[in-house]
């Protein structure tokens, strides 16, 4: 089960907005030193709070953490000691670890990610609309501030108010969606201020404008469904060529990865992972003892 310490620490980080896994064991044979009900947090840069295993099984869990970290998806890490090297299955995944001391361990990992932020500029219907349907869509809809590296989209639907700025702010920021409600008229004129003003023809081309998917919306809430719906479409980065031409937001990359030389087994290559220096690079492990093997092999041992 969750201890204390460790529930505290997830309220934190959801709290503080930081993605992190909850890796929890739901099947421990023995000898392993689990247990069924063992959590641990498992952040970005691979440091674990909470127990699910040995340096070895958190080794495999550390790797397959930070994957479901970067596509959101829950997995299924089974552990085991012996068998073939990797096994990839919808949802789940088998991989041997020959550190083991002969138990396999099963250990679902659930990412934690904190709601993909929407900046709202504006206090006109279609704004209003966008705000009452974004929060049924798991989106975290914000006003009054500014656009920040990090948004999933800002949609300026101001009726020219504060446009030209947020905009701007918007492009920036490089914010995957950037969305002005007006008519196609307005809009070319909108855009044009902005190059009169310096802004790139390439920035200029990430504007949607007028906003949203044709779905020949013509109410508030019909538009503001049809921005959330683009908005989705990035979001989930399987959008088709005519929704938009923006980049899909990008995660922070996970710790690169290194195979362990004595006994196969992936790591990620992390501070807190065992490692040497050989040949003017750095050399990851499992585990202590696979670099001490290391070590005497290459007559490295003072």
């Amino acid at each position: 089960m969750m201890t204390g310490a460790v529930s505290r620490r997830a309220q934190e980080l959801i709290a503080d907005g930081t993605p992190f896994v909850t890796a929890t064991v739901v099947r421990a044979q023995r000898p392993t030193s689990a247990q069924a009900g063992d959590v641990a947090l498992v952040l970005g840069d691979g440091t674990i709070d909470g127990f699910v295993g040995g340096v070895c099984a958190q080794n495999s869990v550390r790797v397959y953490a930070l994957k479901a970290l970067e596509t959101g998806d829950a997995l299924l890490l089974r552990i085991l000691p012996d068998g073939d090297d990797v096994i990839v299955e919808e949802g789940a995944v088998t991989v041997q670890n020959t550190c083991l001391s002969g138990g396999a361990i099963e250990i679902f990992l659930d990412p934690v990610l904190p709601a993909p932020r929407v900046v709202v500029v504006g206090e006109s219907p279609v704004a209003d609309a966008i705000r009452s349907l974004g929060a049924q869509l798991g989106l975290s809809l914000v006003e009054g501030t500014e656009p920040a590296p990090g948004d999933l989209a800002v949609v300026v639907a101001a009726h020219g108010r504060d446009e030209l700025h947020m905009l701007r702010r918007a492009l920036e920021a490089q914010v995957p969606y950037v969305a002005l409600v007006a008519s196609k008229r307005r809009g070319a004129d909108v855009l044009e201020q902005l190059r009169a003003d310096g802004v790139s023809e390439q920035a200029l081309a990430l504007v949607d404008v007028p906003a949203g998917l044709d779905i020949g919306s013509r109410t508030p809430p019909e538009i503001a469904l049809s921005i959330l719906a683009a908005i989705v479409s990035v979001r989930r980065a399987d959008r088709r060529e005519e929704v938009v031409s923006v980049p899909a937001p990008t995660t922070a990359s996970r710790p690169p990865l290194a195979v362990d030389p004595i006994c196969g087994m992936t790591v990620a290559a992390v501070a807190s992972t065992p490692s040497v220096q050989f040949r003017g690079e750095t050399v990851y492990f499992c585990c202590e003892a696979c670099a001490a093997t290391f070590e005497a092999q290459h007559d490295l041992v003072a």
